[in-house]
């Protein structure tokens, strides 16, 4: 790996002697900031994770929430697909309840579930939960992070966070759910005790994002996972002000914001209002048509269905073509896929996947 950058640096801050950081002039970075790119950058969700055998190996006997606190641990699962896959950036290994646990909420991540919430917030006394983040809650995403950017060099490392009403959803469901009544419910039901919810949420997401930064990432995604389960009008209402909240407070460092969700297609132009440099598109809407919706200004991250993989590969190329052609026209596209990888995913066709869309973009 080429040298690190200097920790604490904004990967798109150009430092007082002119010259630009180590990862400036990534290919990723100039997609973010939609400037002309050597090829178009590609990284995946869930890139790090259960697809990759060797991720498997280091985390045999691991639980999850452990994993995401031991920074030699957090470090090697964040390279693996960088190795791997050559992508051209990396996402920092964590969970987006990480936070809620560092601040003390009493959840777990069961296998084949997800976040389970032992007490879940149906009440106001019930925000007492949610106290303040502090850097010293998380002093290993600091170190890891340290650690990481020092092997990077010039690869970008994207830092990520949960986004209030995805948060929101599993402490009010007490975990995963498919209809979320209990968010709707309280949403409606409530007003005012959801605008405290997720305003609060949204300053821990925010105290989270700035610790990454400031240890060294380049930019960060803000998921809002399961924000495609509401109508337009919920969404504007009750969710954009919170997720704007958490946009402008990073602002000032410079570095490039991505916003994703899923089923979302609907809701893209308001994501776009949010606040994001770049706006994350799944696989339901083609990208030509999600910036008509999202706007100018915006780049796009996508948008691959993860389930064509499966397909033989003169499938997935064929259907990758189609990506890139819809991307054509737009003023920045980072690849990636509609959602994150499958965990049955065979490695080696990421790894064919991103020389596939190197070599088509190269220019």
């Amino acid at each position: 790996m080429r040298r690190a950058r200097l920790s604490g640096v904004s990967a798109t801050d150009r430092p007082a002697t002119g010259q630009p950081t180590a990862t400036y002039d990534s290919a990723f970075l100039k997609a973010c900031r939609r400037e002309p790119v050597p090829h178009t950058p590609v990284w995946f969700m869930r890139q790090a994770g259960r697809s990759l055998p060797e991720y498997r190996k280091v985390r045999e006997g691991v639980p999850m929430l452990e994993s995401c606190m031991r920074p030699e641990l957090i470090t090697e699962i964040t390279l693996q697909p960088v190795r791997r896959h050559g992508v051209d950036a990396a996402i920092y290994f964590s969970d987006i309840v990480v936070p809620l646990k560092a601040i003390g909420v009493d959840l777990d991540i069961k296998p084949g579930v997800g976040p389970v919430v032992q007490h879940p917030i149906r009440s106001r006394a019930d925000l007492a939960q949610l106290r303040d983040l502090t850097p010293e809650d998380v002093s290993y995403v600091t170190e890891a992070i340290g650690l990481l950017t020092a092997e990077l060099g010039e690869t970008p490392l994207i830092g990520f966070a949960g986004a209030p009403f995805t948060l929101a959803s599993y402490l009010i469901e007490g975990g995963p759910s498919r209809t979320y009544e209990n968010t709707k419910a309280l949403m409606h039901g409530d007003p005012q005790l959801w605008t405290d919810l997720v305003d609060r949420l949204a300053e821990i997401t925010v105290a989270f994002l700035k610790i990454q930064i400031e240890a060294g990432a380049s930019a960060v995604q803000l998921f809002d996972s399961w924000a495609g389960a509401l109508a337009p009008a919920d969404y504007r209402r009750s969710v954009l002000p919170a997720s704007a909240k958490v946009f402008r407070a990073v602002e000032g460092y410079g570095v490039p914001r991505i916003h994703f969700g899923v089923g979302t297609g609907e809701l893209l132009g308001l994501m776009g209002e949010a606040g994001a440099d770049v706006v994350g598109v799944d696989w339901r809407v083609p990208l030509d048509e999600a910036a008509r919706r999202v706007g100018p200004g915006k780049a796009l991250q996508g948008n691959l269905d993860p389930a064509i993989l499966f397909a033989p590969r003169e499938v997935v190329e064929t259907k990758t073509r189609e990506v890139l052609e819809a991307a054509a026209g737009l003023e920045g596209h980072v690849f990636n896929l509609g959602h994150g990888v499958m965990p049955s995913t065979n490695p080696d066709a990421l790894t064919r996947l991103v020389e596939f869309v190197h070599t088509q973009t190269a220019h």
